[in-house]
């Protein structure tokens, strides 16, 4: 099976159980820049699930359209575990979607800073019950980094919709 055809199984398969539950997911998006919900938005009748999706590119949209603390912008950066939950958890006071998730990385070329290399990417997922974040350490060029925040993205949905062990090391110890 190819990647597209895994990201499209995936996809489909988010879609469909949120469906079932009626229940809706909305996206803030940094690196990948609206890519998840692009993805989510290509299956017919994504408006019953897709409540919406933000690009908050910049740390000033981050912190006056999600609300992230300056203070974590400042000391943890936006490309941190405290940023992508504070961006989850901001987007849904402003949604009040069932699930917030956000994504927040350096897909390169340039950016990389001590101790954060190209590659590196948090995504946190926020509901009524708890907020995770999971840090990945993507290699490839800007776009495969990019999609692979996709597939993650929704890989971590569809284990909380599935209430399985939520993939990957929680990152925000």
């Amino acid at each position: 099976m190819s990647v597209n055809e895994e990201l499209s199984d995936l996809t489909r398969t988010v879609f469909t159980l949120l469906r079932q539950r009626r229940q809706t997911v909305a996206f803030a998006e940094s690196c990948t820049a609206g890519l998840v919900s692009a993805t989510l938005a290509e299956i017919p009748g994504a408006s019953e699930v897709l409540d919406g999706g933000v690009v908050t590119y910049s740390n000033a949209m981050k912190r006056d359209f999600l609300g992230v603390p300056t203070e974590i912008l400042e000391r943890d950066g936006a490309v941190s575990p405290r940023c992508a939950i504070a961006m989850a958890e901001g987007l849904c006071r402003r949604t009040h979607s069932d699930f917030a998730l956000s994504i927040t990385g350096l897909a390169g070329p340039g950016g990389a800073e001590p101790g954060k290399p190209i590659g590196l990417v948090y995504i946190a997922l926020h509901d009524a019950r708890s907020s995770v974040v999971r840090r990945f350490l993507f290699e490839g060029e800007r776009n495969s980094i990019r999609r692979a925040s996709v597939f993650s993205a929704l890989e971590l949905l569809r284990c909380r919709l599935l209430e399985e062990p939520l993939c990957g090391k929680d990152a925000s110890n």
